[in-house]
């Protein structure tokens, strides 16, 4: 599960560091990238962050997405921020949302970006097999 965990640890950094109206997040630079969430501050910490991004999760027919309420991501850079480096940031690293991209391949899916109802960044992942309980 060390995957899953991963690409919505990259997926929410991604929205609260592009959503926030503060130029950089408070946890340390590697704390997502390399999959640890233990060296970040308290999500209710209020020194922790400058942002006041919404996240949603939420099931789709075949799989889930995850929706925030900041900027979004224009039309022509949606396939362009999967790339490895690709940044529009002076402080990113451009590969948080190329790891979510690999951790979706590797799990045979498809993720998609659209413009959530809010008009932020919705990331679709599709070709998810739910396992229900007998």
């Amino acid at each position: 599960m060390g995957g899953l965990q991963q690409l919505f640890e990259n997926l929410f950094r991604n929205a609260v560091e592009h959503g926030s109206t503060s130029p950089r997040s408070h946890a340390p630079e590697d704390a997502v990238e390399h999959g640890s969430t233990s060296r970040q501050p308290p999500a209710d910490d209020p020194g922790a962050g400058g942002s006041d991004v919404t996240v949603t999760v939420g099931d789709l027919e075949e799989g889930f997405y995850a929706a925030d309420d900041g900027p979004g991501i224009p039309a022509e850079e949606r396939e362009r921020v999967f790339d490895s480096g690709y940044t529009t940031s002076e402080d990113g690293t451009g590969f948080g949302l190329g790891i979510v991209q690999n951790v979706v391949e590797a799990h045979g899916w498809a993720v998609t970006i659209t413009e959530s109802d809010a008009g932020g960044a919705r990331f679709e992942i599709t070709g998810v097999s739910a396992v229900t309980e007998v």
